[in-house]
């Protein structure tokens, strides 16, 4: 009886460390590496925020950025480059690409309605 209880009690405790291990820190905020631009106006025409119109530009880079552009598949057909090694994904107003640099990805938001906005151009 007590072989069987610590068998039952390692397979239990074995167990416990697989699902513990699957579950790894997925659901964890995690750092990441960006900048942002807080604007008015048009993006590519960018002039100083105002009381009325400010919009925020986010770009983000490294392991989110991959993470993020592996998300998106498949590749844009229409790209802004044709540089060799250069890929370029969107989905809505997210726009990400991976070049021999490494992965970026841009999103913006109107900060005066709340509304998703693109966050590059060309």
């Amino acid at each position: 009886m007590k072989r069987f209880l610590a068998l039952a009690l390692g397979v239990t405790t074995s167990l416990s460390l697989v699902l513990a291990a699957e579950k790894g820190d997925w659901w964890q905020y995690k750092p990441i590496k960006g900048s942002y631009l807080i604007y008015s106006g048009d993006l590519g025409e960018e002039q100083p925020p105002t009381a009325s119109d400010r919009k925020i530009s986010f770009a983000v880079s490294g392991p989110v950025a991959k993470e993020m552009f592996d998300s998106m598949y498949p590749d844009a057909k229409e790209a802004c480059s044709n540089d060799k090694g250069h890929h370029e994904r969107y989905k809505g107003n997210v726009s990400c690409v991976r070049d021999p640099d490494g992965y970026t990805c841009h999103f913006g938001f109107n900060l005066r309605t709340g509304a998703s906005i693109s966050g590059a151009t060309c």
